[in-house]
């Protein structure tokens, strides 16, 4: 009975152990299942349980399309044979501060509002906003010890350390070489110009390996993520002694578009730039020489840094990435030198990367962007990815096609970008009214335009009411054209209107010593720097303000009770008759001390202009019938140009008169140079300050002040229209210091809406040196604004671009890889307004999802309506002639 009660159970017990084997490898079977859903990178991670170590290398203004990769031999033999090279790797922006703002949060720059490199750089916006939310910050709160090396953004100032860095040696301000000072770890660190211990490349590679050698030590068990940002080969270009002799015959930069100008298809900079002179192709082969000696000791810094994985045994466990903020051009166009252009060699970037199951020797033909290396980067450490970010991981790029068993031959095929967004510039401006331009009037023709606002009943009436600014008047040729209300609507505007009525009486009342202290109530004008702001202080555009005009120059402004006009003959001049500082000054002027007229002198007409204007005795102000501009033209009271019937029938005259008005500019010019000069004097030889500021002198003049508040009052602004005066008063301020640091320095290249350089033989102070003089360039314009559609696949490879001025380019890359010709007049309508519609939605893209348009498998290819209508195949390297151009397109209607 026992034996067989034993023995009983025995079936039991095997079924039992049976269910048990078969329950755990029904498990592990669904286990298996889901794991093969995973990349195979992040599967052998799992299995090991470690996570990788990421160095990221970064260079400032590197290009790949003039040749930068042939100067260095090691990181090709390092990233290249040991890793994969993305072929159409682009930046965003081809700025340094947007581009790395794009880098540091995965977003394009509308996303993240650092549109140049002043425009909220590091800017207090920016340091609350979007700095918290940087790839370092998910890193760090994951575990990994962050470094940060090098230059960080253009307007960093070193006064913090940015969250997510446990260690941080950044570069102040822009990058340099020697004589710069560091941020490492909140303490400010000044630099000389000793080679072995401050020039900037191997400060960062030294610094970085002793961080990822001492991490290793101290914590064995955690991953590290370092960034190199290395300054080369952004300017001054200054290379290691041991390379100033490197490359002597640097030729990489001359391409087909090398010196290619002008170029009239092209937008308004390239139109303005003609051929380089013999001095500045020098400077270019001088330029790419010191850039590529600049990038030997890059060079060397990956090799190190190469070494050091393998002496550490992290080499198979560590992510090794190298690439730029944006490209470069030398010559390209006529372009002596800079980037921000929305063509090839401003926007492609060498890009590599190697590291554990990365393939070895590899090209990969994807699209791949700057705002894909944050996702990426926290793809790599496993941590979440957040929604907000533009850019993706490109991890799965790197996964081979190698199929999991032999039943799954066919896997789907990977669904990829092909289209992306590169953006400069600031948004359109808003109107005064306050409402964004609308988007279909940005690429409308302008007469387009110009025939749509001539609909709105505001531009239909003559320039008559008070405050209008704007009317449509038809030419002789039928076409219409708007023109500024510079007349007498402008002289009837409500604040016009104010400064009429008081022209004849002092505001602040006359003082009898003129050589006296004068100061006026409330600290308006008690200091000469408050009367200065008085003196140059502008009318502010606005709906219910009138617009500076030609009228403007000569009607007069109010200061201290006394009515001036600007007379670029006479300087400032009262008009009023009653302005007795005036009569006062001309009294004492006069030589024989005569007595000269209470009206002035009424037989000597004056004007901002030249004109017909005169001062009369009544305290209102007569506005003139007409204003003569020159001998032979005057603009009337109706705001027309009215010339004599000579110029309307002889061509010579017509001729003549446009050389005179040519030559009367130019002396001008002069003149207002001439005039600045002089002003630059006064400013030095300024008379010791009024101390009107004393309480004494309040309390004398108190009730002087009280009976005056409600007349100053009445001039007040609305608290709109004084905040986008202040807005305003600040640009031209700004503008103002950079023109008189321009007349202090002598610099006579700089010119308006343009972006100039000089260059001369104390520019660069290591070898090679520049020795053939001084130069003028100008390398881009303020209305460089642009929206660009780039898009690679199979069978299209083309860039569309708009312009904020409303200019559009189209380049066909199968047929013109050099971008030499503008072939947007060879597109029909439908595809202008497919291709502006793809580009409106990315321009207001947000997140990964609205951001990339992915193309595989059997999607459509809507791409087809893009082909041009003429498909005709062009010269490769033909230059366009502005009568073969003709119009760009006609008649289409976004």
């Amino acid at each position: 009975m026992a034996g067989r009660g034993l023995r009983a159970p025995l079936p039991l017990l095997l079924l039992l152990l049976l269910l048990a084997g078969v329950l755990p490898a029904a498990q592990g079977s669904n286990y298996l299942s889901g794991y093969r859903l995973r990349s195979r990178l992040q599967r052998d991670r799992q299995v090991r349980n470690v996570r990788p170590n990421i160095i990221l290398i970064l260079t400032d203004d590197q290009d790949i399309e003039l040749g930068s990769m042939q100067a260095m031999n090691k990181t090709r033999r390092i990233m290249e044979k040991g890793g994969t090279h993305f072929s159409n790797a682009f930046s965003t922006t081809p700025m340094c501060c947007p581009s790395r703002s794009s880098i540091l949060t995965g977003k394009y720059v509308h996303n993240h509002h650092t549109y140049t490199n002043n425009e909220n750089c590091s800017s207090p916006s920016w340091q609350a906003h979007h700095e918290p939310h940087t790839f370092a910050v998910h890193l760090n709160n994951s575990g990994y010890r962050t470094a940060f090396f090098g230059k960080y953004l253009n307007e960093y100032n070193g006064s913090y350390v940015p969250p997510g860095w446990r260690e941080w040696v950044a570069l102040v301000k822009n990058s340099r070489f020697y004589n710069y000072t560091l941020c490492r770890n909140g303490v400010r660190e000044k630099h000389g110009s000793d080679y072995p211990k401050d020039y900037l490349t191997d400060v960062v590679t030294n610094d970085s390996i002793n961080y990822f050698r001492m991490s290793k030590r101290m914590y064995p068990h955690r991953p590290v993520m370092m960034v190199l940002s290395h300054a080369a080969p952004h300017g001054p270009e200054d290379s290691a002694p041991q390379y100033s002799s490197a490359f002597p015959n640097a030729s990489q930069h001359i391409t087909p578009s090398y010196n290619y100008a002008p170029n009239p298809d092209k937008h308004w900079i390239l139109r303005y730039t003609g051929p380089m002179k013999p001095v500045h192709m020098q400077f270019t082969n001088m330029l790419q020489r010191r850039r590529m000696q600049t990038l030997l000791s890059v060079d060397d810094s990956v090799e190190k840094v190469y070494n050091m994985l393998m002496e550490t045994g992290e080499l198979d466990n560590t992510y090794l990435i190298y690439t730029s903020d944006h490209g470069y051009h030398i010559g390209q166009f006529g372009l002596v030198k800079g980037k921000s252009m929305p063509y090839e060699f401003d926007i492609r970037v060498p890009f590599y990367i190697r590291g554990p199951n990365v393939e070895a020797g590899a090209v990969n033909p994807q699209v791949v962007l700057n705002i894909d290396l944050a996702p990426t980067l926290l793809d790599m450490a496993g941590a979440d990815i957040p929604s907000d970010m533009d850019g993706k991981s490109i991890l799965k790029l790197l996964d081979t096609e190698r199929p999991v068993n032999r039943f799954q031959l066919n896997r789907k095929s990977k669904t990829w970008r092909d289209s992306f967004l590169v953006e400069r510039g600031k948004p359109l401006h808003k109107r005064a009214d306050g409402k964004e331009v609308a988007q279909e009037e940005n690429f409308l023709p302008k007469y387009q335009r110009v025939k749509d606002l001539c609909q709105k009943a505001e531009y239909q009436t003559s320039c008559q009411q008070p405050g209008q600014k704007w009317q449509c008047v038809e030419d002789p040729t039928g076409k219409l054209r708007l023109y500024k209300c510079k007349g007498m609507a402008s002289l009837y505007a409500p604040r016009m209107q104010a400064l009429m009525a008081s022209a004849g009486s002092q505001l602040y009342g006359s003082t009898s010593n003129p050589d006296s202290c004068n100061c006026g109530p409330l600290g308006l004008s008690t200091t000469v720097l408050k009367r200065k702001k008085l003196l140059t202080k502008k009318k502010m555009k606005s709906s219910k303000t009138p617009s500076r005009n030609r009228w403007a120059r000569s009607v007069p402004f109010e200061l201290d009770g006394d009515l001036y006009a600007v007379d670029l003959e006479e300087g400032y001049r009262p008009v009023g008759s009653r302005n007795s500082s005036w009569a006062s000054d001309r009294r004492r002027g006069s030589a024989n001390g005569e007595e000269e007229d209470e009206d002035g002198d009424e037989d000597e007409e004056f004007s901002g202009m030249g004109v017909t204007a005169r001062p009369t005795s009544s305290n209102r102000l007569a506005p003139p019938a007409a204003l003569k501009v020159t001998y032979r033209c005057s603009i009337l009271m109706n705001d027309t140009v009215k010339c004599d019937g000579g110029l309307y029938k002889s061509l010579q005259a017509w001729k003549d008169h446009k050389l005179h008005i040519e030559h009367e500019i130019e002396t001008l010019q002069t003149k207002i140079k001439n005039l600045r000069e002089v002003k630059g004097h006064l400013k030095k030889v300024r008379p010791e300050e009024c101390q009107c500021n004393t309480p004494s002198y309040f309390l004398k003049n108190k009730e002087a002040f009280r009976l005056n508040v409600g007349r100053i009052n009445s001039l007040r602004m609305p608290s709109k229209q004084k905040k986008q005066w202040l807005m305003k008063e600040q640009k031209r301020r700004k503008k103002l210091r950079k023109l008189l640091k321009r007349l202090r320095n002598n610099d006579t290249c700089s010119m308006p809406g343009l972006t100039c350089f000089t260059h001369d033989n104390q520019h660069w102070q290591t070898a090679p040196f520049w020795t053939m003089g001084p130069f003028c360039a100008c390398t881009s314009a303020n209305n460089n604004t642009y929206w660009c559609l780039r898009t690679i696949n199979d069978t299209h490879n083309f860039l569309f671009c708009e312009f904020a001025t409303g200019f559009l380019e189209y380049f066909d890359l199968n047929t013109d890889p050099y971008q030499l010709i503008n072939a947007v007049s060879t597109l029909d309508r439908n595809a202008l307004n497919s291709m502006h519609q793809q580009l409106m939605e990315l321009r207001s893209c947000k997140g990964h999802k609205q951001c990339n348009p992915e193309k595989g498998g059997k999607e459509r290819n809507y791409f087809s309506e893009y082909r041009p209508v003429h498909r005709r195949k062009r010269p490769k390297v033909k230059k366009p002639s502005s009568k073969s151009l003709g119009q760009i397109w006609e008649g289409w209607v976004g």
